[in-house]
C-alpha cells in the first residue's frame, strides 16, 4: 500500500480510522472544470459516511459528537466562507484509534482520532488540527484531487476511498481493492501536495486567530507529532516516509506567527471532561478500564479543581460501565462539587446523571432529570434524545410521540429520532406509523431497499389510514427513484 492518507491531513502519526471501512469555486454541476462539483462532493461524502457509521470504531457517542461539532462551529464562525457556495453543513465525528490523526472527507465531514484529542494539551492545540482540516475543505483540495475522476462514478470512488481507509486494519484486503491502473491513479490523487498542506496550515492559522485561539498551539502540537514519527521503524506506513510533517512546514508556521501577539485562551471544562470520557471509551475492556482508573488516580494528585472534576467524572463513568451505579452517582456528585463556582454547568455531567436514572430503573426520576437538563441546555441534541428515552422508559408514549414529532421537524437528517419515534409508535400500538418511521430511519441511513420494505409493511398494516396510504405512495416513488439512481451509478462504475 503506497498511500494511506485517504483525504487525511498529512499529519505524521497514523492515518484514518481502522475501518471494516475558498477561492474560485466552480458553479454547481460545472463539469468543465477539473474539480468535483459541490453537489457531487457532498454525495460522495454522505456515501462514505454511511459505511463509516457502521464501523465498530465509529464513536456514536452523543456528548463527544456534540462537543466536537460545537467546537467546530466556533472555528467555522470565524470563517463562514469555508462552507463554500454549496453551504456545507460540516460534521465532526470521532473514531476510536490509538494513533494521532484527523482526516477530512468530501463534503465537509471531518473525523478525529480519539488518541489525538487525548494528546492535545489545550483546546488551542485541538483547534490547530481541526482548523487545518477545515482549511483543506475551504480550499477545495479534496474536490480538486477527485475532480479528474468521472463524476458519475461515485460508487467506485467511494469504494476506493474506503479501501484506503481500511488499510491499517487489513492491508491485504485493501491492497486487493486497489489493484490495477485506476487504483494506482487514485492513490496518487489522494495525497495532498506539499503546497496544499502549507495552504491548509495558512488557512488554519487564520481561522485559529480569528476564533480567539492561541496560534502557537499549532507549532507545539505539530512539533510533538513530528517527534512521534521518529518512533516508527522502516515498517511504518509509506506515507510517513513520503509525506512527513516537514521541518519546512513548521518553520513556515513559526514565521507566520512570529509577529502575532500571544493570546491566552482558557480551556473549557468540557474539554477536560471529554478527554476523560474518551479515555474510557478508547478501551472499555476490564484491563482498559483499570488503566484508565490509574490515570485518573494520578490526575487527582495534581490538586487542580478542573483536573479533579475531570478525574472524578472519569471514575464515575468507569463505575457506570461496571454497573456500580451507587458508586458512579457518588463520584458524579463529587465531580460536580469539585468545579469552581465560576465554571459553567456542563451537559456532559447531565448526560451521565440521566443515564444513571435510566440504568437504575427510575424512569420518572429520569424524566425529571432530563426535563431539568433540557431547560438548562436547550440546544443539546444528546439531552433531547435522552428526554425521549426517559419518556419511553416511563411508558409515557403519547407524550413521547408528540415530542419526537417535533424533534423530527428540527433534526430532519438524524435517523436516531426516527428510530425512537418508531419505538414510541410500537408501544402505542400504531403499526403503520411505526413502519413509516422505520422507513424514514433506513432512508436517512441510505438503505433504500430496506426503507422500501418498511413502506410495504406499513401499507399492509390494518390501521393504515387513507392519509397514511397517500404518504406511503409518495415516499415510495421518491425512494424507488433514489434506488434506481444508485443502481445506475453502480453499473457505470468500472
Amino acid at each position: 500500500m503506497t498511500v494511506l492518507l485517504a483525504l487525511a491531513c498529512g499529519f505524521p502519526s497514523a492515518v484514518v480510522p481502522s475501518l471494516s471501512g475558498a477561492q474560485n469555486l466552480p458553479s454547481l454541476g460545472d463539469t468543465e472544470r477539473q474539480e468535483l462539483s459541490p453537489i457531487m462532493e457532498r454525495r460522495l461524502g454522505e456515501q462514505i459516511m454511511r459505511d463509516i457509521r457502521r464501523d465498530r470504531d465509529y464513536l456514536d457517542d452523543a456528548p463527544l459528537i456534540e462537543y466536537l461539532n460545537n467546537f467546530g462551529a466556533t472555528l467555522l464562525a470565524a470563517k463562514p466562507e469555508a462552507r463554500g457556495e454549496a453551504g456545507f453543513d460540516f460534521y465532526f465525528f470521532g473514531v476510536r484509534d490509538p494513533m494521532l490523526n484527523a482526516f477530512a472527507l468530501p463534503g465537509g465531514y471531518i473525523g478525529v482520532h480519539s488518541a489525538l484529542v487525548l494528546a492535545a494539551q489545550s483546546e488551542s492545540e485541538l483547534a490547530s488540527v481541526l482548523a487545518h482540516e477545515v482549511g483543506h475543505v475551504a480550499q477545495r483540495h479534496i474536490a480538486r484531487m477527485l475532480g479528474q475522476q468521472r463524476q458519475d462514478s461515485l460508487i467506485s470512488m467511494a469504494a476506493m476511498i474506503l479501501a484506503v481507509l481500511a488499510a491499517r486494519a487489513s492491508p491485504d484486503a485493501s491492497q486487493a481493492l486497489l489493484m490495477g491502473g485506476e487504483g494506482v491513479a487514485l492513490q496518487r490523487q489522494l495525497n495532498f501536495s506539499r503546497d496544499a498542506e502549507r495552504e491548509a496550515d495558512r488557512v488554519g492559522l487564520q481561522i485559529m486567530r480569528d476564533a480567539g485561539f492561541d496560534t502557537s498551539g499549532m507549532i507545539s502540537f505539530f512539533g510533538r507529532m513530528q517527534s512521534a514519527t521518529r518512533a516508527y521503524t522502516d515498517a511504518a506506513p509509506a506515507f510517513l516516509r513520503s509525506h512527513p510533517l516537514t521541518t519546512e512546514r513548521i518553520a513556515d508556521i513559526q514565521a507566520r506567527t512570529r509577529d502575532q501577539r500571544y493570546k491566552q485562551r482558557a480551556d473549557s471544562v468540557d474539554f477536560h471532561l471529554i478527554k476523560a470520557r474518551l479515555r474510557v471509551l478508547q478501551d472499555s475492556s476490564a484491563q482498559g478500564l483499570r488503566e484508565a482508573a490509574d490515570i485518573f488516580d494520578s490526575q487527582l494528585e495534581q490538586k487542580s479543581r478542573v483536573q479533579t472534576a475531570a478525574a472524578k467524572y472519569g471514575l464515575a463513568l468507569i463505575a457506570f460501565k461496571q454497573r456500580d451505579y451507587a458508586k458512579s452517582q457518588a463520584l458524579l456528585q463529587e465531580a460536580r462539587a469539585a468545579l469552581p463556582q465560576s465554571a459553567k454547568p456542563s451537559a456532559i455531567f447531565a448526560n451521565l446523571a440521566i443515564d444513571l436514572k435510566l440504568a437504575m430503573h427510575q424512569p420518572e426520576e429520569a424524566v425529571k432529570e432530563a426535563a431539568n437538563a433540557r431547560n438548562q441546555f436547550p440546544l443539546s441534541r444528546g439531552i433531547a434524545m435522552q428526554y425521549a428515552d426517559a419518556l419511553l422508559a416511563a411508558g409515557r408514549n403519547d407524550e413521547a410521540i408528540h415530542y419526537l414529532r417535533d424533534q423530527a421537524q428540527l433534526y430532519r437528517s438524524e435517523p436516531q429520532v426516527q428510530d425512537r419515534l418508531a419505538k414510541a409508535y410500537a408501544a402505542a400500538g400504531k403499526q403503520a406509523l411505526q413502519h413509516l418511521a422505520l422507513a424514514e430511519s433506513y432512508a436517512l441511513s441510505g438503505s433504500w431497499a430496506s426503507a422500501l420494505d418498511q413502506l410495504s409493511i406499513a401499507r399492509r398494516a390494518p390501521d393504515a389510514s387513507f392519509y397514511d396510504q397517500a404518504q406511503i405512495d409518495a415516499r415510495e416513488r421518491e425512494l424507488q427513484a433514489r434506488l434506481r439512481e444508485e443502481i445506475r451509478d453502480s453499473r457505470k462504475s468500472p
